[in-house]
């Protein structure tokens, strides 16, 4: 069955290979994507780019010419007919991102591509199998008659309070196939949750579609190839419409902060082709019929889900469903004023299965459930009882030292799921649709009968993204918060980065991705979801420059904060790096240079030459009591002065990056003179000679000043003592920094030659540390460091902007897999593990990129180090080996023997370039 969801993820399909190869080599060119998409349904069409990898077992296997081949259909193109576009022979090594030249593509239409490559160890070319891709809907017109229908107010029924309580919407359509269907192809957007069914079963896999946005700015739509669920004769199609964040989880309710969309509200297409050739069109009008009496009664994703099985309709999106008094005609709706957009990402989707790991009883009427995990999702529950009968699931991050559930820390979310039974003699099955929740542990209320483990399981609900990368130390507690990182980052995976999954807040800040997207692209193919997350980050910009803290912007927050903003830049920055992408910088340029306008218009200090815009300081900086959120202490925060002139320094650089990426020289000058200046100011304003620190010698303020190269070279060493003896004597080897210091902390300790202080605070487990996190009993990474004992009011058990560079750490630093600045997205690879942290002992990684698997795995032992390095096709990699040549054996022998060329050396250190390959090092 053909389940598709229109959707641009970067996830590498897995294609067998095929066409014509050299009699003399083993290389094949397969993992095709366009666009950066897993499914290629729905493919937007401003700019098609295709990617591939080339395999083999070959060493030093270089592309050297390739030629790309776009037909109308498969047929064609196995024949060798490229109808659309034939790219040529094109003499270039480039594999990643390559652009399409060809004519204009049709809208909702099927092309077919492949690709030959030329390479330095083939006699001839090795040709990819046969990839597709349909194309989305690009214009109003192409949306032809089809409507907006719902009904724009409230029922009867609905509650529209703070707690709002608005029911489901079911729309359903009856419709005939006089032929035999060769080909049906769906577009949807439903607003602001949505189900597709056609004839009785669920159209795709995917779950609290579309992916949310500023409805003011952009609607995401989804396309669907739908030809198996279609069939001669009678058909019928229903939408169900959830809340989610269109109709807002908060209604009357501090109206100046939350922002409002509208109610719940459908558009659909459904284009079918038949075999003899004709066509046919289906859309969503007023012929369609609606009823908001089913059984989902409420949902609200702070709030919960209600369900009564015993308002089921039966058949409801079978054809010939006989509709009642609770249905009525679909109504016209207001028509939002954003157009709508091809989704750029995957939607959300049962990704895992949790097993319950416990059930405890509390009372007669009350059992406590334990996942074992910290997850997002929701429980699907199997129940059996009479007819009327009400269970009760509540969910919770803690619970207190009675076993009842510990609900302070979610404010006043009520994150409650109620479900009514219909009686079902056979038993009943049931879990939510339109919410999720944050929880470890369920309390479970007055399930009939004792509810048993096998009665329940966890399906742990996020985007849709490939796994990329893999980590393995020798200390466990690094492991563990490896671990905890992981299942943290995904869940808060929601269509957007939201900060927490669980309370009454779940908001997309941008400090916490800051530097959190450059790290999580080592775990998870992220890049079409962080691409799209520009977009919302741009749609949130107001027209003066500010962009806010928050984005989507549910929440009417414009700080005039630069290390929030900062996301945008960043951001940006990781998607050019790690996966060659330039076309979000392009895209956002303009956005990002009337950001920096406005801010140095109305925030630059002139006599002092600083940048004072700042809100959150370091934000959660360690404390000095473990009962208080923030810490007040003046000797531990650092002047928001000198953070807001840092990163407003780092803005800077980046823009003059990004001037030279994109060819425009002639606004990078005047950046490099702002540059130039803050840099001066911070040194002659913050540096203390007499101390030789910055500021109150926060190390924070001296990580920054580091980091961003303010320090002269005379001050550096004492500057990095300063650090240390902060850290090792004053905190006594833990955190010592906030979120603002730790996105360059373990890096900079690193590079200055302070790596086993790093590793100490990655691994120690006193408090405060993610160590400590670790013996606490955490499978998540807590919002505060003192989150067993802090003041529950902003005390979630489940974020990851305390991560800071981390994860960076862990990759380029430990395992060295780390992209050149200039051959980016992993072309060359720069390969300098920290071998000289005396006690780690071994470090095994390894990383999909966009060329293929970069392996690193090593192990000290009795006085000798062994590498295993593997390179992948039409790479390279500089690495970096802390020995001398005499001692040195790469394959077993000679480093020369093995196409290895030495391109430094001296007593401490060998510096190589390795083609792509397999690599034995030992010294």
């Amino acid at each position: 069955m053909k389940n598709f969801i229109a959707c641009l993820a970067f996830v590498f399909l897995l294609l067998s290979c095929g066409g014509q190869q050299s009699t003399t080599s083993a290389v094949t060119v397969q993992h095709l994507t366009c666009e950066h998409r897993e499914n290629p349904i729905g493919v937007g069409l401003e700019q098609q780019r295709f990617s591939w990898q080339i395999q083999t077992d070959l060493q030093d296997v270089k592309q050297e010419a390739y030629r790309i081949l776009v037909a109308s259909s498969k047929e064609k193109l196995e024949q060798g007919e490229a109808d659309i576009w034939d790219s040529g022979k094109q003499a270039s090594s480039a594999s990643v991102l390559v652009d399409y030249e060809g004519p204009a593509l049709k809208t909702s239409t099927y092309y077919y591509w492949k690709v030959q490559v030329w390479t330095n160890r083939t006699q001839s070319y090795s040709e990819s199998p046969v990839a597709y891709f349909l194309t989305a809907l690009r214009t109003e017109k192409d949306w032809g008659s089809s409507r907006w229908i719902g009904y724009d107010n409230p029922f009867p029924w609905d509650d529209e309070s703070t707690h709002a309580r608005l029911s489901a919407r079911y729309l359903r359509k009856d419709f005939f196939c006089a032929k035999e269907v060769k080909q049906a192809v769906l577009h949807i957007a439903g607003l602001g949750l949505y189900e597709l069914w056609l004839n009785g079963e669920k159209v795709g896999d995917q779950v609290m579609a579309p992916v949310p946005t500023d409805y003011r700015r952009h609607i995401m739509y989804n396309t669907f190839d739908v030809t198996e669920h279609l069939q001669e004769g009678a058909n019928a199609v229903g939408v169900i419409l959830g809340n989610g964040r269109y109709y807002a989880m908060r209604q009357n309710y501090k109206t100046y902060k939350w922002n409002r969309f509208g109610y719940p509200k459908m558009r659909m297409r459904l284009f079918i082709t038949y075999t003899d050739g004709k066509t046919q069109t289906l859309q969503s009008d007023q012929t369609w019929q609606l009823s908001a009496q089913g059984p989902i009664v409420s949902n609200n994703e702070f709030d919960g889900e209600e369900y009564d099985a015993r308002k089921e309709f039966e058949g409801w999106s079978m054809p010939g469903f006989q509709t009642t008094s609770a249905w009525m005609p679909a109504q016209r709706v207001t028509i939002p004023i954003a157009p709508l957009v091809a989704q750029p990402c995957n939607n959300m989707k049962v990704m895992t299965q949790i097993k319950p790991k416990s059930i405890t009883k509390l009372n007669a009427n009350t059992y406590i459930m334990d996942m074992g995990l910290n997850m997002t999702g929701w429980i699907k529950m199997n129940v059996k009882g009479k007819r009327g009968h009400e269970v009760k699931l509540r969910f919770a991050e803690a619970i207190l030292p009675d076993g009842s559930l510990s609900m302070a820390n979610l404010r006043d979310a009520l994150v409650t799921d109620k479900y009514i039974l219909k009686g079902d003699a056979e038993g009943e099955t049931w879990a939510p649709r339109f919410v999720t929740h944050g929880f470890q542990f369920v309390e479970i209320t007055n399930y009939p009968g004792v509810p048993q483990l096998d009665d329940f399981v966890g399906e742990f609900v996020c985007d849709e993204m490939a796994d990329l990368g893999s980590f393995e130390s020798s200390s466990p507690i690094l492991n563990a918060t490896y671990t905890n990182a992981y299942w943290g980052i995904r869940g808060n995976y929601k269509g957007m980065p939201v900060d927490c999954p669980q309370r009454n807040e779940r908001m997309p800040w941008l400090g916490d991705r800051v530097m959190g997207s450059y790290g999580e692209s080592f775990l998870f193919d992220n890049a079409a979801f962080y691409a799209k997350w520009m977009d919302d980050i741009r749609d949130a910009q107001r027209w003066d420059g500010a962009i806010p803290d928050v984005a989507p912007a549910y929440w009417n927050y414009y700080s005039d904060d630069i290390t929030w903003p900062a996301a945008l830049f960043m951001t940006c920055d990781m998607l050019y790096r790690q996966y060659g992408d330039l076309a979000p910088v392009a895209k956002h340029i303009d956005g990002m240079k009337k950001y920096m306008d406005y801010m140095r218009q109305y925030y630059y200090h002139e006599e002092s030459g600083l940048m004072i815009a700042d809100k959150y300081g370091d934000w959660c900086m360690p404390t000095e009591s473990l009962e208080i959120i923030h810490s007040q202490a003046p000797d531990r925060l650092t002047d928001g002065r000198l953070i807001a002139t840092a990163y407003f320094y780092a803005l800077y650089q980046l823009m003059i990056k990004y001037a030279d990426l994109l060819d425009q020289p002639q606004w990078a000058e005047g950046y490099a003179a702002y540059a130039e200046s803050l840099k001066e100011a911070f040194h002659r304003n913050f540096f203390q000679e007499d101390k030789k620190c910055y500021s109150n010698n926060t190390v924070t303020a001296n990580i920054l000043a580091l980091a961003m190269g303010f320090v002269p070279q005379q001050y550096e060493e004492a500057v990095c003592e300063n650090i240390r003896e902060k850290i090792m004597v004053e905190y006594k080897g833990t955190m010592a920094s906030g979120i603002i210091g730790n996105q360059w902390l373990w890096r900079e300790l690193t590079h200055r030659g302070y790596g086993d202080i790093a590793y100490l605070l990655a691994t120690t487990t006193d408090y405060p540390s993610f160590g400590y996190m670790v013996t606490q009993g955490a499978t998540t990474i807590w919002e505060l460091w003192n989150g067993d004992k802090a003041n529950p009011k902003m005390n979630s058990r489940n974020h990851v902007m305390q991560l800071g560079d981390l994860l960076i750490w862990c990759y380029e630093d430990l395992a060295g897999i780390k992209s050149d600045e200039k051959e980016v997205a992993f072309k060359k690879i720069i390969m300098k593990p920290a071998f000289d942290i005396k006690d780690l002992n071994y470090v095994k990684a390894s990383y999909e990129t966009p060329y293929g698997l970069v392996k690193s795995a090593w192990n000290k032992s009795e006085g000798q180090t062994q590498w295993q390095v593997r390179i992948p096709a039409n790479a390279s990699a500089e690495i970096t080996i802390p020995a001398q040549l005499k001692t040195l054996r790469v394959n077993g022998a000679n480093y020369a023997r093995s196409g290895a060329k030495c391109l430094s050396k001296n007593n401490q250190q060998i510096v190589l370039s390795l083609p792509s390959g397999n690599y034995d090092i030992i010294w």
